[in-house]
């Protein structure tokens, strides 16, 4: 019997996986998004055991990319996912806002098939590029039926991350990204893929098309201007993450702005600056807390939960949830 070889479709937007410089030498002096899939796929070996399709979806530097994209991108990847000539989706994406795109995808998605997100430190033009081995990785996790069962994951630097933990610990190193304390849930050698971790769950909290609340993000400092909290009333937003200090505190001459802000409809999640650790100190305010989610992730299931209608009430116990998933 004749065993069927698993078909994998990428899906490419750009980032510096893509990016062309003058030089071999450079590495940080590139354009992102530059070179078109089809360069890409050129620089892997053969691949005899995985059928392969690309499409350019963006050719885009991911500082630039907007929510509208990640909506975008999840519309595409879930027609990808549904389409019975495929067995598993790689998206190439860049690194500066990965963590985000991911984190999107795993709030509005439920993959039945594998799903992972890749890209590169090093422009594709580079002496030792790592874009090559992290997408060949890619294609292969994406080929291996278990991936399906951990939800959207990232391949990069021979580590697989979920997308509940990435993120990006680095400037420039090829090791850049990371999953702070809960670790890699895997990892890739030789076409081999190994598991760290349980499989997680897969039911979407949202669906790709709900609408993004625009939510804005502070950190609190020594000497932050108050003008900072009207800015963003003033801006329009719907909600606010506060990245406090230490366990989300809130400096003292700001939490009464913030509990003003708060009569007004302004939506309040306080959150950590530290990058790690759970925000767990009750407030007596009654502003949700982000529980384990760092700033960026607790803002994009904040924009999800508001446009979606979630009663404040409800805002806690999504939080609580969604950080330990």
């Amino acid at each position: 019997m004749t065993r069927r070889i698993p078909a994998v479709r990428i899906l490419a937007t750009g980032g510096t996986i893509a990016g062309a410089a003058p030089s071999p030498r450079d590495t940080s002096g590139y354009q992102a998004g530059a070179l078109p899939v089809d360069a890409l796929l050129a620089a892997l070996p053969p691949m005899d055991d995985v059928r392969v399709d690309a499409r350019q979806l963006f050719s885009l530097d991911s500082k630039d990319a907007l929510p509208g994209f990640w909506q975008a991108l999840a519309r595409e990847a879930a027609l990808a996912l549904t389409d019975p000539a495929v067995d598993g989706v790689v998206l190439t994406h860049g690194t500066d806002t990965m963590e985000e795109t991911a984190w999107f995808l795993h709030l509005t998605l439920a993959p039945a098939k594998p799903l992972v997100i890749t890209g590169a430190m090093r422009p594709a033009t580079a002496t030792s590029a790592d874009g090559p081995m992290n997408l060949l990785q890619a294609v292969q996790v994406a080929a291996c039926p278990h991936a399906a069962r951990q939800g959207v994951i990232a391949v990069l630097n021979g580590q697989i991350h979920h997308a509940r933990h990435l993120r990006k610990a680095h400037t420039h190193r090829v090791d850049a990204f990371d999953s702070g304390e809960a670790g890699p849930v895997g990892f890739v050698q030789d076409g081999y893929a190994g598991w760290l971790s349980p499989p997680r769950r897969t039911t979407p909290r949202f669906a790709p098309e709900t609408p993004l609340a625009p939510v804005d993000i502070l950190f609190d400092y020594p000497g932050i201007s108050a003008a900072m909290v009207d800015a963003a009333l003033r801006g329009g937003a719907r909600g606010l993450v506060w990245a406090g200090y230490g366990n989300g505190s809130v400096s003292g001459r700001i939490e009464p702005l913030l509990r003003e802000a708060h009569g007004r409809g302004l939506a309040i999640v306080r959150a950590s600056r530290t990058g790690a650790g759970r925000v767990g100190v009750p407030d007596p305010g009654g502003f949700p807390q982000a529980a384990g989610l760092d700033p960026y992730k607790a803002r994009i299931a904040l924009m999800l939960a508001l446009g979606a209608g979630t009663p404040p009430a409800a805002l806690q116990a999504l939080f609580d949830t969604l950080s330990y998933e």
